[in-house]
C-alpha cells in the first residue's frame, strides 16, 4: 500500500549509510533475527490496521489448513522505510543477519534494491503456482530476468471515483464519465466547479503521482530503455497541459503536500472525483455522510476509452538470511501465491487488503456490494480492472522523475502557461535535470 511514499535513497545517503554501518552495529541487537523455530518465520511489516491484518490472516489460514503449529513472528516497523534502510544498512555491513526470514516491500522500490542487493533476496521459482493468475503489469516490479522474487499482497490498481449526486447537479452520470476523454473530463469538471463549488480532482503537490498514472493509462511510460524520455513524449506533453489547464480552470485542486491533500481535500470534502491508488478508499469512507454518493470506474483516456492504471503496492519477499527457505516458500504458495480466500477474504475484511490474484477476487466476500459506494461490488471491479493495467517500463529513477515533473507542473501553473511551447520548455528542462542526476 501507497501510504507516505519517501524519495529513494541517493547515492550520497548510501555512502552516509556505508559509514554509519558500524554505528548501526551498535544500536541494533546483532542477534539474527530470523527465527531459528522450524515452524515459525520472522517478517517486517509496517501498518497495523492494514499489511499487518492481511499476515495474521495468512498465518491463521497455513495454521488451519498446513500446519497447526507455525508460527509468523510480525515485527512491526514504523514505516516502509525503515524496512528499506534495514536491507541497506545489512549490505553494506555485508551481514545479513541482521534481516529477517522475509520482508514487506514497496513495488516501485525492489529492482533497484535487487540491482544494488542482489544477493539479498532468495527467488520463489520452486513456488508450485498459478503465475498467471495475478496480473502482468504487478508481476513486473518483482520479476527480474524471468525470475519471481515477490509474492503479491496488496493490489495498487488505481480508481477513478465520482460524487454522483454531484455529477448529477451538473447535469452528468457515471456513465458519461467512463471511457471519456479528458478533453470531456476538462468540461464536466468546469460544470460540476460552477454549480457545487468543489473540484472534479485533487493531487498532492509535493507527490505528483497524476501524470504517471496518466501516462500508464496510454500504455506508455517515462522511459525507454532506461534513459528519461518523458520530454520529447508527444502524449506526455498532452498530458501535462491538461494537468495544468486543470489546476488553472479549477478542475483539479493542487495540494501543498500530503496532508492537505488527504485532510483538506479529500476528508474535507472539497471534491466530486478521486483519482489513485485503491488504498485511497479509507480515507474517503472517513466522511460517513458521503455513504451511498460515490461510484468508481475506470480512467479517461487523452483519446478516449477507458484506461487502466495502478499506483503503489507491495510484495512479499524472502531475504538471504531465510534458513527455511522452503518453509517460506510453502508458507506463501498456500496463501497469498496462492490465491488462497481463507487469506483474502480475512485480509479484505480486517484490514482493506485487495487481492492481486484473480481466483481470489472471484470469492463471494469480493462479490458484495459496498454501501459507501451504491452497493457497488467495487472490489471485485478492482481485481478485474488490474487484470487491464498495461505494463510500462518502470524506473529506479522513479521517484526523482516524478519530484521534477511536479516542479515542472508548478512552474507552469505559476505562469499560467499551458502552451505547447511553455509545456515543451518545462519538461525539457525536468528531463535535463534527471538526466544530469542520473549521470552523477
Amino acid at each position: 500500500m501507497k501510504r507516505k511514499l519517501i524519495a529513494l535513497l541517493t547515492v550520497g545517503a548510501l555512502a552516509v549509510s556505508m559509514m554509519s554501518a558500524a554505528v548501526y552495529a551498535e544500536e541494533t541487537p546483532t542477534a539474527d533475527v530470523a527465527s531459528e523455530d522450524e515452524n515459525t518465520l520472522s517478517v517486517y511489516a509496517w501498518d497495523a490496521n492494514f499489511n499487518i491484518p492481511a499476515l495474521e490472516a495468512a498465518e491463521a489460514d497455513y495454521q488451519k489448513n498446513v500446519n497447526p503449529d507455525f508460527k509468523l513472528d510480525i515485527i512491526t516497523q514504523s514505516g516502509s522505510s525503515d524496512v528499506e534502510n534495514a536491507v541497506t544498512l545489512a549490505a553494506s555491513a555485508g551481514d545479513y543477519s541482521t534481516l529477517p526470514d522475509i520482508v514487506l516491500f514497496q513495488d516501485h522500490y525492489f529492482q533497484q534494491f535487487h540491482l544494488n542487493y542482489p544477493d539479498a533476496w532468495q527467488d520463489l521459482s520452486t513456488a508450485d503456482v498459478d503465475w498467471s493468475d495475478f496480473g502482468a503489469e504487478k508481476l513486473s516490479y518483482s520479476t527480474i530476468d524471468d525470475v519471481h522474487y515477490g509474492a503479491p499482497v496488496d493490489n495498487g490498481t488505481a480508481i477513478m471515483a465520482y460524487r454522483t449526486d454531484l455529477l448529477e447537479e451538473a447535469g452528468y452520470s457515471i456513465d458519461d464519465m467512463t471511457g471519456c476523454t479528458w478533453d470531456k473530463f476538462i468540461e464536466v469538471g468546469k460544470a460540476v466547479y460552477e454549480k457545487t463549488g468543489k473540484y472534479l480532482l485533487c493531487m498532492d503537490g509535493s507527490g505528483n503521482d497524476l501524470p504517471y498514472m496518466m501516462l500508464q493509462a496510454e500504455g506508455e511510460s517515462q522511459f525507454t530503455d532506461g534513459a528519461p524520455t518523458f520530454a520529447s513524449n508527444e502524449k506526455y506533453n498532452k498530458i501535462i497541459a491538461a494537468i495544468v489547464t486543470m489546476i488553472t480552470e479549477n478542475v483539479l485542486y493542487l495540494g501543498n503536500d500530503w496532508s492537505d491533500y488527504v485532510d483538506q481535500a479529500i476528508v474535507g470534502d472539497m471534491v466530486a472525483g478521486v483519482l489513485n491508488g485503491n488504498w485511497i478508499i479509507p480515507s474517503m469512507e472517513l466522511v460517513e455522510e458521503n455513504t451511498g454518493k460515490w461510484a468508481i470506474t475506470s480512467l479517461p483516456t487523452l483519446e478516449g476509452g477507458e484506461g487502466y492504471a495502478a499506483n503503489g503496492g507491495s510484495s512479499l519477499y524472502i531475504t538471504a538470511n531465510c534458513s527455511k527457505p522452503e518453509l517460506a516458500v510453502d508458507f506463501l504458495a498456500h496463501t497469498f501465491l496462492g490465491g488462497s480466500t481463507e487469506t483474502y477474504d480475512a485480509a479484505l475484511k480486517n484490514g482493506g487488503v485487495i487481492t492481486c490474484s484473480s481466483k481470489a477476487g472471484a470469492s463471494d466476500v469480493y462479490q458484495e456490494g459496498v454501501d459507501f459506494f451504491e452497493g457497488q461490488a467495487i472490489y471485485a471491479d478492482i481485481v478485474k480492472m488490474g487484470a487491464n493495467v498495461p505494463v510500462v517500463e518502470q524506473s529506479d529513477y522513479h521517484y526523482q522523475c516524478r519530484q521534477y515533473v511536479g516542479t515542472a507542473i508548478q512552474n507552469l501553473v505559476a505562469a499560467g502557461d499551458t502552451s505547447p511551447e511553455g509545456v515543451a520548455a518545462a519538461l525539457e528542462d525536468a528531463q535535463g535535470q534527471l538526466e544530469f542526476e542520473m549521470e552523477g
